[in-house]
C-alpha cells in the first residue's frame, strides 16, 4: 500500500503544501501568510497567521495522518520561548510541533530537488529565494562544490522600495539593482545554468503572460522550461514597468504579487554575478529533498 503524507514548508512570506501518495503529487497549494513582515511589525507572531496555518493543517489531515510540518527562515528567528508558543498550540491541536529547517538543510534539500534526478554535468547555480533569506548552491558534475548564504530576502528589498508592490512602480529597475548589488557583494563562482527554486517562479512568468521556451539541455517534469539571458532582461525590467494589478487580480492569490517585482531584479542581478547563460524558472521547494527522505 502507498504511504500517504503531507509536507507543509512554512516560510517567511509563503506556506506551500504538498501533499503525496507515494512517488505521485495528489494536491498542492501555496498560501501567503506574511509571517516576518507582520512578525517585524508587532513584534509577534500574529495570531491572524498562526490560525490560516491551522487551516492549511486542517486541510492536510483530509488527506492523511501523517502531516509534517516544516519552518524555515523567520522560525529560525525566534526565541525558545516564542517557538514553544507556537508548538504548543498546534501540539494541542494536532499533535504536531514544527520542525525548524536550518539554513543550510533549507538549501540542500531544495538543491538537491533540482539535480539529483536531472541528467546533466555541466555547473549549475541553484538559487533559492525566500521572504527573509537568499542561498546559493552551486553544482559541477551533479556534486556540489560551494554555496553562500545571505540574511535577506524579497522582504527587506520590498521594504526599502514599498511602491515595487503598487501598480506602477515610482522606483526604477536600476535603483533597486544597485540597492541590491550591495547586499550580494562578489560571487567567484560562475555557472552555465542559473534554476530559481524555493518559490513558484513558473507562476510569475505563468501570469505575466511571459513566453518560454521548451528545456532543451535536459528532460525533467519538474523543470520544462529554460529562457536565455536576452530574454531573462527583457522580461526582468518590463516586471518594474508593468503594470501589476492586471497580473495580480487575474490569479487566486494576490498577495503574492507583492514581492515579485522585488525576486526578479534578485535573480536578475544574480544571474549576471555568475555568467549564467540560460535560467530555469521552477516551482521546486525543499519538499522535494523531504519526499524522499520521508519514503526511505
Amino acid at each position: 500500500m502507498e504511504k500517504t503524507f503531507a509536507i507543509l514548508e512554512v516560510g517567511s512570506t509563503n506556506t506551500k503544501t504538498h501533499i503525496y501518495a507515494g512517488e505521485k503529487l495528489i494536491y498542492e497549494n501555496t498560501t501567503t501568510i506574511k509571517f516576518k513582515k507582520h512578525y517585524n511589525e508587532e513584534n509577534k507572531i500574529k495570531e491572524e497567521d498562526l490560525n490560516c496555518l491551522i487551516s492549511l493543517i486542517k486541510k492536510a489531515y483530509e488527506y492523511t495522518q501523517n502531516v509534517n510540518v516544516y519552518g524555515c527562515s523567520i522560525f529560525r528567528s525566534l526565541s525558545n520561548q516564542e517557538l514553544d508558543e507556537v508548538n504548543n498550540l498546534l501540539y494541542k491541536n494536532f499533535k504536531i510541533n514544527i520542525q525548524v529547517v536550518s539554513q543550510e538543510d533549507e538549501a540542500l534539500y531544495t538543491a538537491l530537488g533540482c539535480y539529483g534526478d536531472i541528467n546533466y554535468n555541466g555547473k549549475i547555480c541553484v538559487f533559492i529565494g525566500g521572504g527573509g533569506s537568499t542561498e546559493l548552491i552551486f553544482i559541477n558534475n551533479k556534486k556540489v562544490t560551494s554555496n553562500k548564504y545571505f540574511n535577506f530576502g524579497v522582504v527587506k528589498v520590498t521594504s526599502n522600495f514599498p511602491s515595487l508592490k503598487e501598480d506602477v512602480a515610482d522606483c526604477t529597475f536600476d535603483e533597486v539593482y544597485d540597492y541590491v548589488n550591495l547586499l550580494i557583494g562578489d560571487i567567484e563562482e560562475n555557472a552555465d545554468i542559473l534554476i530559481l527554486a524555493g518559490g513558484d517562479h513558473l507562476f510569475w512568468y505563468e501570469s505575466a503572460k511571459f513566453k518560454m521556451l521548451e528545456n532543451s539541455l535536459y528532460k525533467s517534469i519538474n523543470q520544462p522550461y529554460i529562457i536565455n539571458q536576452q530574454m531573462n532582461d527583457e522580461y526582468d525590467r518590463l516586471a518594474i514597468t508593468k503594470p501589476l494589478n492586471q497580473i495580480r487580480n487575474s490569479t487566486n492569490n494576490p498577495a503574492w504579487f507583492d514581492d515579485v517585482r522585488s525576486m526578479k531584479v534578485i535573480t536578475n542581478l544574480i544571474s549576471h554575478k555568475i555568467n549564467a547563460k540560460f535560467i530555469i524558472p521552477t516551482k521546486i521547494g525543499m519538499e522535494q529533498g523531504i519526499k524522499n527522505k520521508l519514503l526511505n
